[in-house]
């Protein structure tokens, strides 16, 4: 489980260096109870916000994190691309750790106050179900969002009411 979970930390790695950056920090009120861990300064222009649900042994057993990045003048983003590619890679690096991934259709959703799209991943090992993880994005004209929460399947579940107090704290 250990393994898997750091397979979800490596992805927040790599989708922060999609094609986000930052300028002013968005807002979001983290989940009682959850530790707001420090991540290490990145150039500008990326922005990241990590917190994480801990057992209690002191495990990661969920994690949310929000990444903001600017985007270039004239540059438009396909969303919808975007997300398609990030979704891809956190097929194969579990699929690399000898866990299977199914995600449903990418469809709309709100992140904040903007319009974006979401998926979900359901992560199985021999069948069972181990893992979730949400991709939620949006893009307004100079700046792009990606919040992404995982966690073990019973906890994911549990922490619902979390997830979606947190999603409705964000101001963009």
């Amino acid at each position: 489980m250990i393994r898997l979970l750091k397979s979800v930390f490596v992805f927040f790695a790599l989708s922060s260096a999609v094609v986000f950056s930052a300028m002013a920090e968005p807002s979001i009120t983290w989940p009682t109870g959850w530790e707001v861990e420090a991540l290490p300064e990145t150039a500008p222009p990326v922005s990241r916000q990590r917190a994480v649900k801990l057992d209690a042994d002191g495990n990661q057993v969920m994690v949310m994190e929000l990444t903001m990045t600017q985007v270039e003048a004239g540059h438009q983003v396909n969303l919808q691309g975007v997300l398609l590619e990030m979704r891809k890679s956190i097929q194969k690096d579990f699929f690399r750790s000898g866990y299977q991934s199914v995600c449903n259709r990418i469809h709309p959703a709100a992140l904040g106050s903007l319009s974006g799209l979401e998926t979900t991943c359901t992560v199985t090992e021999n069948g069972r179900h181990v893992l979730s993880q949400t991709l939620v994005a949006a893009v307004e004209t100079d700046k792009a969002y990606v919040l992404s929460y995982a966690g073990q399947a019973e906890v994911y579940k549990a922490s619902a009411d979390d997830i979606e107090a947190a999603r409705n704290s964000l101001k963009l």
